[in-house]
């Protein structure tokens, strides 16, 4: 008989907002999950319209005492992310750190937060982290957050609007703090301003028309304090979804306010490459990452 160690599920899921996200009087929509791809892997799904947003947790067989909070993208308009896991949280609980995937809701759904919803759902899930932390052998002060694509922008959020209070409290793990011990994004959306912006960050968070005010408000590179956290960046030169600008911008604005940031520009990879070349091995950005994370003290 297999013992209950072995037997015991790898994935948990809980909701980020038991009794209800906040600001959803005038949300109507009903919440979607769909394959990426017709017919594929049945973990391969994309959640539209999200109205009960959450978080799983794989923990590793070793923990070494840091988490990491995983953001995914979708372009605002959906989230790409599997209740299953995936790669990079499975190579992430490998190096024995536990590891969080966010769900969150989205901007153009009618939640009163507007643009500041993902943010709302990003705050939240690093406080139940840091709520749940001595019983999982994690430190809550080291839990750090990467994202990717317009999840890095949410990410990018995270590690620069720390202070703000963007919900009211609904427990006591709101009296915890948000703020990441430091950041990844890859191929992040950073600004919303032109020329570079994603239009479809902007179309989902605004609107066919928004104000030059209503941009910079949400572009990381213009807000960005002087105690933002030690941030790594990745992207590639060609790609053709979220221009590699962004993550210039990010690289200037945290270098002129003296932030500790690491940024690895590749000159092929377009956008979204994942944990792995296309010869399996682990992809250099990955590497990276990990001694970033080391040498900043998130893990030995």
């Amino acid at each position: 008989m297999a013992r209950a160690a072995e037997t015991a599920p790898t994935i948990e899921t809980v909701d980020l907002w038991p009794k209800g996200a906040p600001g959803g009087e005038k949300v109507t929509v009903t919440e979607q999950v769909i394959l990426r791809t017709p017919g594929g892997d049945p973990n391969d799904t994309a959640f539209l319209n999200v109205t009960k947003p959450w978080l799983t947790m794989r923990r590793p067989a070793k923990p070494n005492g840091a988490a990491v909070l995983m953001i995914p993208g979708g372009g605002y308009r959906r989230v790409a992310v599997g209740k299953n896991g995936g790669p990079i949280d499975a190579w992430l609980a490998s190096l024995g750190i536990t590891a969080f995937v966010m769900d969150y809701r989205l901007p153009a759904d009618g939640w009163a937060a507007g643009p500041d919803v993902a943010l709302q759902d990003a705050q939240r899930a690093m406080r139940l982290i840091r709520a749940r932390a001595p019983t999982i052998g994690v430190d809550p002060a080291k839990v750090a957050a990467i994202g990717f694509s317009a999840g890095g922008h949410v990410a990018a959020r995270l590690a620069t609007q720390f202070a703000r209070e963007t919900y009211a409290a609904v427990d006591g793990a709101d009296k915890l703090p948000t703020r990441p011990f430091a950041a990844g994004l890859f191929y992040p959306v950073i600004t919303l301003t032109q020329p570079y912006a994603h239009g479809g960050s902007v179309k989902e968070m605004f609107g066919a028309n928004p104000t030059d005010a209503q941009r910079q408000a949400v572009s990381v590179e213009l807000n960005t304090p002087i105690d933002t956290p030690p941030t790594f960046i990745a992207a590639a030169a060609d790609d053709k979804v979220v221009p590699v600008e962004n993550s210039v911008l990010m690289w200037q604005a945290l270098r002129a306010k003296k932030i500790p940031v690491e940024m690895h520009l590749q000159e092929v990879g377009g956008h979204g490459f994942g944990l792995r070349t296309p010869d399996g091995q682990l992809a250099p950005a990955m590497t990276a990452l990990d001694a970033f994370f080391k040498r900043h003290g998130l893990y030995a």
